[in-house]
């Protein structure tokens, strides 16, 4: 806990620092080819990175497949969207091994050498909301923030705690869905150990049963449906978010215009990321422990007008938000 604590101290002698922040350059010069072979020997180099729901502090958290992720790595944007630390789970027990430390310092390495970070709190790690505009060594905390793209789309990421009051099917069905939850975990964080002993790779067996439950169903469409018309709101072209833990890269229709979708998903289920490549695409990754790599699950082109032939190439069908 003494780390924890330290690093707290750290944030707040931060907050009262005043003097001017001056966003970091890249100092390594990145290729103008996207490296689309994604070899686990040569390293991945993207425009942007989201990440989000870590959730380090917590015994589910996969910090080891993070931590090669982020070895094997190099990006101009690194955009941490909430609950990076759980500071819950932390309150409820004292659980942060040399993996999940070797995380957070690979992250705090990253922003001094030339990565720009921004770190977006939640709800799990709704403490550092006290520090937003804040700076700490070479991370920005804010509560929001829009990423301009390499073909100049608006994308504007928030966590996502903001819609819960309009996702909520009822208190009784929220109780409920946390006890399941943490079930579902303890089964997921078994099953996963009996698997990695016979040569298995990872597979979340909370995803599977989640996606299989007509409430967590309605509340996942619910919270996509709010988070679209809030971009829509404030006039940008896409949203990239996570907090419900539940990947997600789509395109949607709403008053005429048509918005980017993005759920970079969590590293305690899924481990998969959104990411911007150096010729400005999006995609959905997920992480390959065994082959030390990322594989691709969804991805949508772009270009300054987001044409039809571009919204083929979304492998996720289009949308019309109700």
């Amino acid at each position: 806990m003494d780390k924890i604590s330290t690093l707290f101290k750290q944030v707040t002698q931060a907050k009262n620092n005043s003097s001017t922040y001056v966003p970091p350059v890249l100092t390594t010069s990145l290729s103008t080819e996207e490296n689309t072979l994604h070899h686990p020997q040569h390293p991945q180099f993207f425009y942007a990175v989201w990440l989000s729901d870590v959730h380090l502090g917590s015994i589910d958290c996969k910090a080891d497949f993070l931590l090669d992720f982020l070895n094997r790595t190099h990006c101009q944007h690194l955009y941490l969207v909430g609950d990076i630390i759980d500071i819950w789970a932390l309150k409820k027990r004292v659980f942060w091994p040399d993996s999940h430390q070797a995380v957070l310092t690979k992250i705090l390495e990253l922003a001094q050498n030339g990565t720009q970070v921004f770190y977006i709190p939640g709800n799990h790690d709704e403490l550092f909301k006290a520090y937003v505009d804040s700076h700490f060594r070479g991370v920005t905390i804010a509560p929001d923030y829009v990423h301009q793209s390499i073909l100049g789309k608006r994308c504007l990421m928030l966590h996502g705690d903001q819609f819960d009051s309009e996702v909520c099917v009822s208190r009784t069905y929220a109780k409920l869905g946390d006890h399941l939850y943490d079930v579902l975990l303890w089964l997921n964080r078994h099953l996963h150990h009996v698997r990695s002993q016979l040569g298995y790779p990872y597979w979340s067996l909370a995803s599977y049963i989640k996606l299989r439950v007509n409430k967590a169903q309605q509340a996942i469409n619910s919270f996509r449906d709010a988070v679209i018309r809030f971009a829509d709101k404030q006039q940008v072209d896409m949203v990239i978010c996570g907090h419900i833990h539940q990947p997600e890269l789509s395109i949607h229709d709403l008053n005429e215009r048509q918005i980017i979708y993005a759920n970079d998903g969590d590293w305690v289920e899924n481990c998969t990321l959104v990411v911007e490549t150096l010729l400005g695409e999006f995609q959905l990754l997920k992480w390959d422990e065994q082959h030390k790599t990322t594989n691709i699950i969804q991805s949508i082109e772009t270009d300054r007008s987001l044409s039809s032939a571009s919204l083929e190439q979304a492998q996720h069908p289009k949308q019309k938000v109700a």
